[in-house]
């Protein structure tokens, strides 16, 4: 028999610690940018079929579009059902894509699933904030029946 009680208390652990990760990651990812002079980080993501990915990560300084430095940053990982967090070293396109990708799981997790969704993080490093536009394809069917 399952233990739904448990389960959900797990869980509830789990995205705890996705959410204390999320935003000591974010803190250290900003703290790497701004040491870098960037401004703003655009990342678009897409997603159906029970398969999701990022699909592009822009970084400006000011207007003005630059290339990423590869420099290693230290973030920490959830594992998926964990309550614990762990160190893990990253590139810096990849740290982005981590903090963005558990995002989307605190806020929409299974967003790749079915008909899926797509979207676009703003991370305004100047301001210190990440915005995000989520758009949920659904499919729908609309019936109606007559009989006169």
């Amino acid at each position: 028999m399952v233990d739904l009680n448990g389960f959900a208390s797990e869980y509830a652990s789990y995205l705890k610690a996705l959410e204390d990760a999320a935003r000591d990651n974010k803190r250290i990812l900003f703290e790497t940018l701004k040491a870098a002079g960037i401004t703003r980080i655009s990342v678009t993501f897409d997603g159906e079929g029970d398969s999701g990915q990022i699909e592009a990560i822009s970084a400006f300084k000011g207007e003005d579009p630059v290339v990423l430095a590869e420099e290693e940053i230290v973030m920490r990982r959830v594992g998926w059902g964990s309550a614990e967090s762990k160190p893990e070293a990253f590139g810096l396109s990849a740290g982005i894509e981590a903090v963005c990708c558990d995002f989307l799981e605190f806020e929409h997790g299974g967003w790749e699933n079915n008909d899926g969704a797509f979207g676009e993080f703003t991370l305004d490093v100047t301001a210190g904030t990440v915005d995000l536009e989520f758009n949920a394809r659904f499919s729908d069917v609309h019936t109606s029946t007559h009989s006169y």
